[in-house]
């Protein structure tokens, strides 16, 4: 090979990318020793980018097309490098290429709970899962703030970040808002809305375009979502009608066994506590009915004397507790030990 020709393999004629690897946003050229030729091809497909560095300040950005590059196309390079017009070869510059395509169905998700504020409930901790789409929107800003020199860059390194600052943005943003959580949680699309704003604006930072953000899915802590079932629980109790209102004292004596089981007496009082709250069901049935079947209120009607609640027979308290060890409701040791208190009670 003469020196002629091997001079002439020095210089690249022709310069571009065909992305053969999935996921790669930033590629560099393969420079090496090599110098461009003054009058090379430089082609830059729909979707890309192309990026000229000069010692590792930005000279000149090609859209798509096919570009020839002189001291004409190629100015602010030009007067960087003060090129000698006497050389064929006229420089030698890093060319990166920017792949502008958007990134679909990447994945999001909070791998620990985030703490927000919230109006109703103060400070809560919550998990959300869903995608997001993107696009390197700004090569510049994307070259300086996140790719660098590095030979290639691609999604994986960059979303190592953008999750990060995703999570973030969305504990800011929900927590800042206006709108209760329990209103975003129960429409999702209000919820990325509320994050999506935000959160556009922290990736343009990086020179990344937000295209697309959802929420699949929102939950809550046990104890807050405990919490909340007894809420909702409430609320339903207090729309009960006069035919639930036995099924509702029912409900609440099976809610006060743990209590009772725990405070003094034991369960030797449950009897009488039955006895009681089927006693006070029935009165507010009865005065629900009456207001319900006579459209006038309780109060219209003649005050009836109020009658003392009759003692519950031995006998019946045993029953129902043997009823609720049944059930499963209590257990064995305290089935056993206030039947022994009930027992010495008749037999005394």
């Amino acid at each position: 090979m003469s020196i002629g020709s091997f001079i002439r393999k020095q210089f690249i004629d022709v310069l571009q990318w065909n992305e053969e690897t999935e996921g790669v946003l930033a590629w560099r050229f393969p420079m090496q020793d090599f110098e461009i030729q003054n009058g090379a091809i430089l082609n830059v497909r729909e979707s890309q980018i192309a990026v000229f560095v000069n010692e590792g300040t930005i000279a000149d950005v090609f859209g798509p097309g096919t570009h020839k590059l002189t001291t004409q196309t190629l100015p602010v390079l030009t007067n960087l490098r003060n090129w000698d017009k006497f050389f064929d070869s006229p420089f030698k510059s890093d060319v990166y290429y920017f792949s502008t395509r958007v990134q679909t169905g990447r994945k999001w998700g909070t791998p620990q709970p985030i703490t927000i504020r919230d109006k109703d409930f103060d400070m809560i901790r919550v998990r959300a899962f869903g995608m997001f789409s993107y696009r390197v929107a700004d090569p510049r800003k994307f070259f300086t703030e996140l790719s660098g020199t590095r030979e290639v860059y691609t999604r994986d390194d960059v979303e190592e970040q953008l999750r990060g600052l995703l999570m973030a943005t969305m504990a800011s943003s929900l927590g800042t808002s206006n709108v209760a959580f329990l209103d975003m949680a129960a429409n999702q699309a209000l919820m990325a809305e509320q994050v999506k704003g935000d959160l556009a604006e922290a990736f343009l930072r990086y020179g990344i375009g937000l295209d697309e953000f959802n929420v699949a899915s929102v939950s809550l802590p046990e104890e807050l979502q405990s919490a909340l079932d007894e809420r909702i629980s409430a609320g339903m109790k207090g729309g009960l009608s006069a035919d639930k209102m036995g099924g509702f004292t029912k409900f609440q004596v099976a809610s006060s066994i743990p209590l009772a089981a725990q405070n003094e007496g034991g369960l030797a009082g449950i009897g009488a506590g039955l006895g009681a709250g089927a006693m006070m069901g029935q009165a507010m049935a009865q005065s629900l009915g009456g207001m319900m079947g006579q459209g006038q209120p309780a109060a219209a009607a003649a005050p009836a004397a109020p009658a003392a609640p009759a003692e519950v027979p031995i006998e019946e308290r045993l029953a129902k507790l043997k009823g609720l060890l049944d059930k499963g409701l209590i257990s064995a040791a305290d089935y056993d030990s206030t039947k022994a208190e009930l027992l010495k009670k008749l037999i005394g």
